[in-house]
């Protein structure tokens, strides 16, 4: 089945410009709608509902970064292309939520990256199906899938807990499958990813001019998921102004957007998740004791792959079958020494990291035979020798906690602390990088 391409809308008051995106975007598979200025691109929001912004920073009515503080939501990206790129203007940018900042004359081949990386994502729910997750026998599986069973045909609020990777949004999204709103929407979105400034109309919705750049009404996440499930990733991430607010609408039931007197009932199953240990996001004052206790009614923990090694090899078979139909090609085999190697690892990454050195060698591997030389794990053996990448040296002898530490660091650095670009030079997610920067100033 091919790969979902997504919906492309390019903001530029140059028509030249813009006929010179819509042929490149529709060649490489993209629906395309343009609009030369803000009130254009505002309208059409509603009409095309674009995956990606890609938008002029300087525009006749305003500038993108206008369109981007009004029109950010979790699932869609923005980039913003101008032909006065200044560090400012990007720091700007990329807090306000920008996928990229981009320079005229553009770089096509970073384009196509991006939008592929989008694309990518955007296909994970139909490439990775709910059972993900749930390939494995060890005890600690065994439970997860009896939580899941259980507390699916209710309406209780769940919180799941684990680390990054193992899998939270897909137990969520088998929890909405087995309830009675499996018909009804399922809208995720990570509370890290997120920004503060915009985060309220985000969740909560807006009525026009209700703040600078609030063209038209939208609905909230909360209006979005009525009848099915809204899943909170990362909860302990979400501002503490906000905190209440959420914990209103799950106690009342009852939303009002920004710049509105009127409240609208809110039929939402609630499902949150965290990488951190919930009590302790409490004790810290991450997160609100009364919000805690209102979400975490129903608690599932979900074990880290390094505790489940012996399900490894039938987790393997699963996402090598996955990634084979993805790209058209036999399902390969896993060498006995292959398979040993993965199972011996210790999986910081989880599934994610799984998968990540799976595809890696199916790259790698010649013939229909993964090898052990083909599996990619620097870190196997009792000695790790010097190591440079991109000019950045770890030292003999470094813990592999410091050698993390130092490579997104230096790679930041160099990158003048673009996240996305850290997140594809390092072979990681945004979120992760996020996660571990968080961490290293703990």
């Amino acid at each position: 089945m091919a790969r979902k391409r997504s919906r492309v809308l390019v903001v530029d008051d140059e028509a030249a410009m813009r006929e010179v995106l819509q042929a490149r975007l529709e060649r490489w598979g993209h629906e395309v709608a343009m609009a030369s200025s803000v009130g254009e691109a505002a309208r059409a929001m509603s009409r095309f509902d674009p995956d990606v912004v890609v938008s002029d920073l300087v525009l006749p009515d305003g500038t993108g970064l206008d369109l981007l503080r009004a029109h950010l939501r979790s699932n869609r990206r923005f980039v913003i292309v101008t032909a006065y790129g200044t560090v400012d203007t990007a720091v700007e940018a990329m807090k306000g939520g920008a996928a990229e900042f981009l320079t005229k004359p553009i770089d096509y081949g970073v384009l196509r990256q991006l939008l592929d990386d989008h694309d990518a994502a955007l296909a994970e729910p139909e490439e990775e199906d709910d059972d993900d997750l749930l390939v494995g026998s060890v005890p600690a599986m065994r439970e997860v899938k009896r939580q899941i069973a259980a507390v699916g045909p209710s309406m209780t609020s769940v919180m799941v807990v684990g680390e990054s990777g193992t899998g939270k949004e897909l137990v969520a999204r088998a929890i909405h499958a087995a309830s009675r709103r499996a018909d009804g929407p399922f809208i995720a979105v990570n509370a890290a990813a997120v920004p503060a400034s915009i985060a309220e109309g985000e969740l909560l919705g807006y009525e026009r001019g209700a703040f600078t750049g609030a063209t038209q009404a939208r609905a909230g996440l909360f209006e979005q998921a009525s009848g099915g499930t809204l899943f909170l990733d990362e909860i302990t991430e979400m501002s503490p102004e906000l905190q209440p607010k959420l914990l209103r609408v799950l106690e009342e039931r009852m939303v009002r957007r920004l710049g509105s007197e009127a409240e609208v009932p809110c039929d939402v199953r609630f499902i949150a998740a965290t990488n951190r240990s919930p009590r302790r996001a409490v004790e810290s004052g991450r997160l609100r004791e009364d919000l805690y206790h209102r979400i975490c009614v129903f608690r599932i923990d979900l074990p880290p792959l390094r505790n489940r090694s012996e399900d490894i090899p039938a987790l393997a078979r699963h996402l090598l079958t996955q990634l084979a139909k993805r790209e058209g090609v036999p399902v390969p085999e896993i060498h006995p020494r292959a398979m040993r190697r993965l199972q011996h690892h210790r999986y910081p990454g989880n599934v994610r990291e799984l998968r990540n050195l799976l595809e890696r060698a199916m790259v790698l591997a010649h013939g229909d035979v993964i090898q052990r030389d083909d599996i990619l794990i620097h870190d196997s053996g009792t000695h790790t020798p010097p190591v440079v990448t991109d000019g950045i040296t770890l030292p003999s002898g470094v813990t592999a906690a410091d050698a993390e530490r130092i490579l997104i660091v230096e790679t930041l650095k160099r990158v003048g602390n673009n996240k996305a670009e850290a997140a594809r030079r390092l072979g990681l997610d945004v979120k992760t990088i996020r996660n571990k920067l968080k961490l290293f100033e703990t």
